[in-house]
């Protein structure tokens, strides 16, 4: 009977461990809780993190961790107690033990969902939008509820890849959980300034109470924001990065991050005094806030290495128009190694150089992550790319919306903690931290 249930809870556990969001505050106090029943010290946990304990892997939150009260040290451990293991002499205490740890977490998994997101690791920069700012970890925490139904805009570049759904689903899904509402306008691309302008006007002559943007130019709606601002509507910049004192906050990571770390990614492949390598480089649409970061980022941690990066190659981030540059390269240099741009341009790479049957010759990064790449990755047809967790930069948007329009405490330039994805680690990362789920359709409003 007793092995029965063991093989009844643990067979629920591998299947529910999947769903359970990694920083589910109740699960880590219950887990804390477990840690000081009986025989806890022969029991061993792997993958869901203890509430206030530092995680041990590439990304915060996530990793190997040891069933232990609170301020005893973490050790990164092999054992799980739903996995068959020989039994030892140090470990015939383990079944009541591990039996109660799977019904925890059994019992805790049907309260977590992807709305128990929080705590969050996030950099926080001061002093805030300051090119000069320094970043501190700290553990984000948004509001339980909104005080009333909130009016919020939200603007986006376009929804044509999944990238954006991502962060669509961020927002949407953060106003439902605070209780505001939301309506997303998409200007269709980044060419498409004046018409992101205009969507923008449109919101707040309808009575918008705070507008989102994920801005097509960092510098293109200055001029706009000025009058926002003037009428006591905050504003929050998202994603892209906008370069403007009338800003309210910026819910975003370094771009410029994100390009070094892809470029360090390769750089550690091909050190100075190695073969030069040629690099195909596509930094995304010229004159994008986020775009302009990443090139900087990318070409400085490239510099000190055997690496030639090639002309840019700026373009809109469609996979036609990135096909289409892709293709451009490869005809004007057939020795390119590599081929590094946004996560659209890898999926199009991948799709190029298999056709061409240069898959094994030329190698493909990203720098940052949509489910394309992420798919790529899993099957290692993209080396990597650094997650910038565009989810929850939509919902801490949100929250920084709703904590201005009420007088709360906020934190005015912050962005979750960047980390690189590649083979090493792909397998282990919820795709809540990663992406929307996989049937997610978009939502342009929220009631």
């Amino acid at each position: 009977m007793r092995r029965r249930a063991e093989r009844f809870f643990c067979a629920k556990l591998s299947k529910v461990q999947s769903r359970v969001t990694s920083r589910s505050e109740s699960i880590g106090a219950m887990l804390d809780e477990f840690a000081l029943m009986p025989h806890n010290d022969k029991v061993r946990f792997v993958g869901l993190p203890m509430s206030g304990q530092a995680p041990t892997g590439s990304a915060a939150g996530l990793g190997q961790f040891r069933a232990t009260p609170a301020r005893t040290p973490i050790r990164p451990v092999s054992f799980n107690p739903c996995q068959p293991q020989q039994e030892t002499q140090m470990q015939k205490p383990f079944t009541k033990s591990a039996l109660a740890l799977c019904a925890i977490v059994l019992l805790a998994a049907g309260t977590a969902s992807a709305a128990d997101w929080f705590p969050f690791k996030v950099e926080e920069m001061k002093p805030p939008f300051s090119p000069d700012a320094k970043a501190t970890l700290v553990d984000y925490i948004p509001l339980t509820k909104a005080s009333k139904k909130w009016d919020i805009c939200v603007s986006f570049p376009h929804m044509k890849d999944a990238y954006w759904l991502g962060v669509d689903y961020g927002v949407a899904e953060e106003a439902k959980r605070l209780g505001v509402k939301m309506q997303l306008v998409e200007a269709g691309g980044y060419t498409n300034l004046a018409k992101q302008i205009s969507q923008i006007e449109d919101c707040v002559s309808r009575g918008a109470q705070a507008v989102i943007i994920g801005a097509i130019s960092a510098d293109g709606l200055n001029g706009l924001l000025k009058s926002i601002a003037a009428k006591k509507i905050p504003v929050i910049d998202v994603i892209n990065g906008i370069n403007s004192p009338d800003i309210s906050a910026k819910s975003l990571v370094s771009f410029q991050t994100m390009g070094a770390q892809a470029g360090e990614f390769i750089a550690k492949m091909h050190p100075k005094g190695s073969p030069p390598v040629k690099v195909g480089w596509f930094p995304g649409p010229a004159g994008a806030g986020w775009v302009e970061a990443a090139h900087k980022g990318f070409m400085e941690a490239t510099r000190d290495s055997a690496l030639v990066i090639l002309e840019p190659k700026y373009g809109d981030t469609g996979k036609e128009a990135q096909t289409k540059l892709i293709e451009d390269v490869l005809q004007a240099h057939p020795d390119v190694a590599y081929l590094v741009g946004p996560a659209v341009n890898s999926e199009a790479a991948v799709a190029i150089l298999r056709e061409r049957n240069l898959d094994k010759k030329i190698k493909v990064v990203a720098f940052h992550t949509n489910p394309g790449a992420v798919d790529g990755i899993m099957k290692g047809r993209i080396l990597g790319a650094p997650s910038d967790s565009m989810v929850i930069q939509g919902r801490i948007a949100i929250d920084q919306a709703v904590r201005i329009l009420e007088g709360k405490e906020y934190m005015k330039h912050v962005g979750p903690k960047i980390f690189m994805v590649d083979q090493s680690n792909i397998k282990s990362l919820p795709r809540e931290i990663l992406l929307a789920p996989a049937d997610y359709k978009p939502v342009f409003s929220v009631k």
